[in-house]
């Protein structure tokens, strides 16, 4: 059998930790050929290895038969291979023409209107349905990944490799990049497919590689295996897919909402007249299509957004007016949905990341002289239990880390601060299934605590797993509230079309 990639007991060290110990990966061409693996399994760094930003300690790489040394980027798209970064690489205040030939022109003088005519092309030819002229920062984040999926396709690469690339999409926007794939494998395009996601392995992957701690557990055929006996090799034990919990019990409203109204960032109304409350014991599920309000509604609460009218209430106070610090003060959690921009300071090692928000208290500083050595055993204290893997311990950079690692750091930071309102967007994005298991039982442990949780989500099964009741937002407005033991996800579906109970469809 020929295959397009062969990597042969592949291994790469870091300082502390080996993050590929001899693992092979083999690839046909025109197949859809998944990796599976915990976070900080190994990866990001066997495809970074094959797209050139890392060199392997030991290993053969061949493409088409042929050993290759892949020192740089460049390397590898003269071999055709081309890599969508978990993380977009893209110059936002560029258009979409202007960050694809970045790099590629050649020369100090480049045409710009061969270049769009040629992207208007490749994007009609496979679906993207991407305009040259558009300016990435007013794209949404679907389309950035298409500009990504461009630049490979600019570069001619037939082998493609996408690395966790449905973390910050929407269900609309994953099924379409679903069938983008789809079309791409049809086309004769090989691709390798990074994900946690076991419904879409099995929705487009033929193939896939296991990865467990940086060990290669072994390659499955993808129509025979189960999603449970996937999900079981790659973190070596049974998991569930369902939050085991009793029914809630929600006393007092720990947050009301009262009529607030939020401008977004283009100046016009985001969160319109939006009134509601969240009692301590309860989960309370934001369901809605993203950029229909969410991010005004969170920024509002948390202090990052002024409300334009209404009222916010935080344990019968009114924090409408007070700084982000005050809420923090007052017992308010924030894991934000925007990881690096708003979640770390991916330049400062996790010791600062995990007492960001309280250095300046006892224990962790007296007298304006922070305590070291407190500072570190709370950070590792959160580390050992939420399993944020890293090479250098507590002492890594914070940018060093995986995606999920990042993740359940500031998961573990905030719910060890243990808040009475934990706003949670996203909680378990870029997560493994069994990250995503334990993240979800200790959302509802903090329930179970008698702490009020406000989940946004645009995942529907997380929405109905965890919440006990579930807000339906369309348009910036609440379009009803319900019991999530009394409806379905079709139900909700229409509501999140902005269709109310009751209303012909």
């Amino acid at each position: 059998m020929s295959y397009v990639i062969e990597m042969l007991g592949i291994r790469k060290e870091f300082p502390g930790i080996v993050a590929n110990d001899d693992i092979t990966l083999q690839v046909e061409e025109g197949e859809i050929h998944a990796i599976l693996g915990e976070n900080g399994a190994g990866k990001s760094t066997l495809m970074s290895i094959l797209f050139g930003l890392y060199h392997a300690d030991k290993g053969v790489i061949k493409v088409r038969g042929k050993e290759v040394h892949i020192k740089s980027p460049n390397d590898a798209y003269e071999l055709g291979i081309g890599m969508v970064h978990q993380h977009f690489q893209l110059v936002h205040n560029f258009t979409v023409a202007e960050n694809i030939i970045l790099g590629k022109e050649g020369s100090f003088v480049y045409n710009i209107k061969e270049a769009s005519r040629k992207i208007k092309e490749i994007s009609e030819r496979y679906g993207l349905s991407i305009e040259p002229e558009m300016v990435i920062e007013d794209i949404t984040v679907g389309m950035q990944q298409r500009v990504e999926i461009l630049k490979m396709l600019y570069r001619d690469a037939d082998i493609l490799i996408f690395d966790e690339p449905t973390a910050v999409l929407t269900p609309q926007e994953i099924d379409e990049l679903m069938q983008i794939m789809r079309n791409l494998a049809a086309e004769g395009k090989s691709i390798i497919l990074i994900t946690h996601k076991l419904d879409e392995i099995k929705a487009v992957a033929s193939k896939c590689t296991i990865i467990r701690r940086g060990k290669l557990i072994g390659e499955v055929d993808v129509a025979t295996a189960s999603a449970a006996d996937m999900a079981a090799a790659m973190v070596g034990r049974p998991v569930s897919f369902k939050v085991d919990k009793k029914p809630s019990v929600p006393g007092d409203a720990v947050l009301e909402l009262k009529d607030l109204s939020v401008m977004n960032s283009k100046k016009v109304l985001g969160l319109k007249h939006f009134s509601l409350a969240v009692r301590s014991g309860e989960i309370i599920g934001i369901a809605g299509v993203d950029g229909n309000g969410q991010s005004e509604l969170v920024e509002a609460i948390t202090g990052l957004r002024k409300a334009e009218s209404g009222s916010i209430f935080f344990k019968g106070k009114d924090i409408t007016n007070l700084s982000i610090a005050e809420r923090n003060e007052m017992g308010l959690g924030h894991i934000p949905e925007d990881r690096q921009k708003r979640g770390l300071i991916l330049s400062a090692p996790l010791t600062t990341n995990m007492v960001i928000k309280e250095f300046y208290k006892k224990p962790f500083s007296a007298k304006g002289i922070l305590d070291y050595q407190e500072i570190a055993g709370y950070s590792e204290e959160i580390v050992e239990k939420f399993d944020v893997r890293s090479g250098e311990g507590i002492d890594s950079f914070a940018g060093k880390l995986s995606g999920g690692n990042q993740q359940k750091a500031i998961i573990g930071r905030e719910i060890t601060a243990d808040p009475d309102l934990l706003i949670a967007v996203q909680p378990t994005r870029g997560l493994d299934v069994g990250a995503i298991e334990f993240i979800h039982q200790q959302l509802v442990a903090e329930r179970d605590k008698g702490k009020a949780v406000l989940l946004v989500s645009f995942e529907l099964d997380e929405i109905f797993n965890l919440s006990d009741k579930i807000a339906v937002i369309s348009g910036g407005e609440l379009i009803d509230i319900v019991e999530t033991s009394e409806t379905d996800e079709h139900e909700v579906g229409l509501m999140m079309a902005g269709i109310r109970k009751g209303e012909s469809v």
